[in-house]
């Protein structure tokens, strides 16, 4: 029998309790799962940064991490762990993301919030978008969900450029990468979707040089990392037109504080962190499948590379 050990917040134990009970026995194996396991006896750790487990030193025969999000920056540079660390990859995960960033570009790219805001009784308010083909969308990070964003808007007919750290080749899109790349992806660019991870190389990848790139007016939607922007370069090239609106799901500071710039920002659209999230039945299978992995001898999926920092 093995031992699974579940850290979490305490409101998650319910909702994930009886869907990893049945992931594991779906998937044939003979699971202890609790939320108190001794720490020696521990075989694996279904894990969320909020949970009571940071010193895994102790958890000497624990074979892996298993993070219930796909965010890992609050445990990657954690100095006890020396086990594995596997990232949520989730297609349930992927599509919130995917609907909650193609909902925010098409609601940019054909204006409605001109409509929604301006029922002010004048019919001859009429301002047609381009079609989608003359909408340049560039997507920073290439990850699962950047790429799945990528590939999403691509088929509406947006031309999508993708920007990663090391060059990647992601059908329908065109790929850059590097400090050079980056300059070229952002260039031009009318609608920038930031689903990069939060790293010290990553930090302020909007600021207000690269801002300058963007074609004016252009429109950002930030649901990766808040320190992917420079709040104040960001606020700034808002007030002067060159970013026509910002739409941002996360921020340096959560919840935001009711005093900042931000909520009374007639550019900006704060989103209370909601643009996707771990939906237990299904992240529950993927959990059961990389733990039947390690049992059969098999290697692990979506490895963090931990010198990388994801």
């Amino acid at each position: 029998m093995l031992n699974v050990l579940f850290s979490a917040e305490d409101a998650r134990w319910p909702e994930y309790e009886g869907p990893l009970k049945q992931a594991f026995d779906k998937a044939g194996l003979d699971v202890a799962l609790s939320r108190d396991h001794a720490p020696e006896t521990v075989d694996y750790i279904v894990f969320a940064p909020n949970g009571p487990v940071s010193d895994f030193s102790p958890y000497t025969r624990c074979k892996a991490l298993l993070s219930l999000w796909a965010g890992i920056e609050s445990v990657a540079d954690n100095q006890t762990l020396t086990q594995p660390l596997l990232r949520m990859v989730d297609h349930s995960l992927t599509q919130g993301m995917v609907e909650w960033v193609v909902g925010h570009a098409l609601r940019h790219h054909l204006g409605m919030d001109a409509h929604i805001n301006g029922q002010d009784g004048v019919w001859c308010n009429k301002a047609y978008p381009p079609i989608a083909a003359h909408r340049p969308v560039t997507i920073l990070g290439l990850g699962a969900l950047g790429a799945a964003c990528g590939r999403a808007l691509a088929a509406l007919g947006f031309p999508v450029s993708g920007w990663s750290r090391t060059a990647k080749e992601i059908t329908g899109l065109r790929c850059y990468y590097g400090a050079q790349g980056l300059q070229s992806a952002l260039s031009g660019a009318e609608i920038v979707v930031l689903l990069l991870p939060d790293t010290p190389a990553t930090e302020n990848t909007l600021n207000a040089q690269t801002l300058s790139l963007l074609a004016k007016g252009a429109f950002v939607i930030n649901p990766g990392r808040g320190p992917l922007i420079d709040d104040d370069a960001l606020l700034s090239a808002l007030d002067s037109g060159q970013v026509g609106h910002a739409t941002l799901d996360v921020f340096r500071i959560e919840p935001l504080p009711p005093t900042h710039p931000f909520w009374s920002h007639p550019g900006v659209t704060v989103t209370p962190h909601i643009a996707s999230f771990t939906r237990p039945e299904s992240a529950s299978e993927v959990i059961a499948a990389q733990i039947l992995r390690g049992e059969n001898g098999e290697p692990f999926l979506h490895v963090v590379n931990r010198d990388a920092g994801y």
